[in-house]
């Protein structure tokens, strides 16, 4: 089992950028693929992000895509989310999520075994 702890959110201008950091402890973070998701007030939670358990394959939605960018530092059980260009509609608590399939690095929201608390970013257009 892994626990995760998000941090990094805040109140940024359009045109900004954040950078999201989500601490594992527990189980070594290498061991599951991991994901970035995200959850806007009355909506679904949607994918983000997501990267193979060496970092070597990455995945982005395409409403992100060439905007935001997803590493892990499995030494320091450590996944990032950097995002520029932010927009009004990248408004949202963002979540960071382990998958323990050995076979897919997912892209639902049942994908995912564990579950980070979120991180509010609110985005001023």
């Amino acid at each position: 089992q892994v626990q995760l702890v998000e941090s990094g959110g805040g109140l940024v201008q359009a045109g900004g950028s954040l950078r999201l950091s989500c601490a594992a402890s527990g189980r070594t973070l290498s061991s599951y693929a991991m994901g970035w998701f995200r959850q806007a007030p009355g909506k679904e939670r949607e994918f983000v992000a997501a990267i193979t358990r060496n970092g070597g394959i990455t995945y982005y939605a395409d409403s992100v895509k060439g905007r935001f960018t997803i590493a892990r530092d499995n030494l320091k059980n450590m996944v990032y989310l950097q995002m520029n260009s932010l927009k009004h509609e990248d408004t949202a608590v963002y979540y960071c999520a382990a998958d323990s399939s050995p076979l897919r690095v997912g892209r639902r929201v049942d994908e995912y075994d564990y579950w980070g608390q979120g991180t509010q970013v609110t985005v001023s257009s």
